[in-house]
């Protein structure tokens, strides 16, 4: 499904509300002055809420990958290209992310 081509600077949360940054975006591709981010991209997890909801009972999102990349028809070297509808997961949890791009003019499908 098509959507807007995720940047460095998109918003990526685990499920209790931490911050997801790119570990390694692709810094050749750019889109609106910022790298685009691939389907190899992992993302780090920074304050995840999960051990304060269940009183330390459980451990917090450290890390996060996706799986699934929609966007087939447009690639980098190193890979599709995340879109807003990409499916993704915090480790070691497993719980989805949440999407937000931080642009609308690059729409890939």
């Amino acid at each position: 499904m098509p959507g807007p081509v995720l940047t460095a600077a998109s918003t990526v949360q685990c499920a209790h509300l931490g911050n997801g940054t790119p570990v390694n975006p692709m810094p050749r591709v750019l889109v609106g002055g910022k790298p685009a981010v691939t389907l190899s991209t992992a993302y780090t997890i920074a304050a995840c809420q999960f051990p304060t909801m269940t009183a330390g009972n459980s451990p917090p999102c450290v890390t996060a990958q996706f799986s699934i990349a929609p966007s087939a028809r447009v690639l980098t070297l190193a890979g599709p290209l995340l879109v807003s509808s990409s499916n993704g997961t915090s480790l070691p949890n497993g719980t989805p992310l949440v999407v937000m791009p931080d642009q609308i003019k690059v729409v890939a499908s």
